[in-house]
C-alpha cells in the first residue's frame, strides 16, 4: 500500500485498467489516457497534485488515491478533487452539461467510513423525493483491510503482498516483480524515492527523509538499509515507523 509504490504499479495501464475493472465490477472498461501526479490548479485558492488521473473509453474520468491514514482520505478531501478535477475539465466557453462523469475513489489502509464494508459507493440525492441527484460527480471508498473472498477481496490482498509470488492477479504481479526484481525496475524505484527526496527538500529535509523511510519499510526493506541510505539514526527510522504502525 505505498503510494509511491503504487503509483508506479499504475504507470502501466494494464495494472490501472485492472484495478478500475474490479472497482467499478466493469470487465470491458478501457483505459485511453492517464496521467500521474499532475498538479490540478485552482487559480483562486489551493491546489492539489492528484496521484493518479484516467479517462477510459467512454469519457469517464477516474482519479485514483492511495491512502494509509484516515486524514488523508477525509470526505472532504474526496469533494475537493472532484471539485478540482471538474475545473480543470471544462475550456472557457464549453456547456457545463459537457462535464464528464467523475469518480473520486480512495482506497484506504482502514475503514475510513467505520460501518465494516468492504466499498462504499457516496452519491448525492434529492432528500425529498429519495432519488438521485444526477450531477455525473460519485466518490468511492475502498477498505483494504476487507479482504473477502471475492475478485475485490482478492484485488485488496494483492495490494497489500510485498513479495510478486504472493500475488493472485497476473498482470499485477508482473509489474511488481519488474519493480523489485528486475535492474530496470530497481532503478525505477531509486529515481522515484530520490525525486520524492528532492521534492521534499523544498518543503523540509526531515520531513522528505520520514516520507521515504515510511515508503521503503512498506515496500519490505530492512530498517538499518533505510537508515543508512537516508542518514538518519536507526532509532529515528524505528520511531517513524511506530508513528505510523509499520513496525
Amino acid at each position: 500500500m505505498s503510494d509511491i509504490f503504487m503509483r508506479s504499479v499504475l504507470k502501466k495501464r494494464e495494472c490501472l485498467e485492472y484495478v478500475l475493472q474490479v472497482i467499478m465490477e466493469k470487465r470491458d472498461l478501457r483505459v485511453i489516457d492517464l496521467v500521474l501526479q499532475k498538479d490540478y490548479k485552482n487559480l483562486q485558492g489551493r491546489s492539489a497534485i492528484l496521484d493518479c488521473v484516467a479517462r477510459d473509453s467512454e469519457g469517464r474520468l477516474f482519479e485514483i488515491e492511495i491512502q494509509q491514514d484516515n486524514e488523508g482520505a477525509s470526505p472532504k478531501r474526496a469533494r475537493y478533487h472532484s471539485g478540482l478535477i471538474d475545473m480543470n475539465t471544462l475550456n472557457p466557453g464549453q456547456d457545463f452539461d459537457e462535464l464528464p462523469e467523475n469518480y473520486v475513489i480512495f482506497i484506504t489502509r482502514d475503514d475510513t467510513l467505520g460501518y465494516g464494508l468492504p466499498v462504499y459507493h457516496v452519491e448525492r440525492k434529492i432528500e425529498e423525493v429519495g432519488k438521485s441527484f444526477k450531477d455525473g460527480s460519485h466518490i468511492i471508498y475502498v477498505n483494504s483491510g476487507k479482504q473477502e473472498n471475492t475478485e475485490l477481496g482478492s484485488l485488496m490482498h494483492d495490494l497489500h503482498c510485498k513479495n510478486a509470488s504472493e500475488i493472485h492477479s497476473k498482470i499485477l504481479a508482473e509489474r511488481v516483480y519488474e519493480l523489485k526484481e528486475t535492474q530496470k525496475g530497481v532503478d525505477l524505484m531509486c529515481r522515484e524515492m530520490e525525486k520524492l527526496y528532492n521534492d521534499g527538500m523544498e518543503l523540509g529535509e526531515l520531513k522528505a527523509k520520514r516520507e521515504a523511510a515510511v515508503s521503503m519499510a512498506e515496500d519490505g526493506m530492512a530498517i538499518e538499509k533505510i537508515a543508512r541510505l537516508i542518514k538518519v539514526s536507526v532509532e529515528e527510522v524505528r520511531q517513524w515507523l511506530d508513528e505510523v504502525h509499520v513496525i
